[in-house]
């Protein structure tokens, strides 16, 4: 089995394609798949911006080890 993968900019298109595609020979199935947003550039994250504000802020504690850590936090 092969597959082709076409890229539509418009959304409005996808049933209209859909239908022209079942009507070529020996097509089985089509699929729609909608693209999801890259998640490569961890840098443009809500939780990585948080953690450099924290970081300029002064909001950084230092451990030496996961039990020093602990001391910090439970006194």
């Amino acid at each position: 089995m092969a597959s082709i993968v076409l890229t539509v900019p418009d959304e409005s298109m996808l049933t209209q394609l859909k239908k022209a595609c079942m009507m070529l020979k020996g097509v089985t199935s089509v699929e729609i798949q909608k693209s999801q947003p890259k998640k490569d550039d961890i840098t443009k994250t809500t939780g990585y911006q948080s953690a450099m504000a924290d970081i300029e802020a002064g909001r950084v504690y230092h451990a030496e080890n996961a039990e020093d850590m602990f001391r910090q936090i439970l006194g």
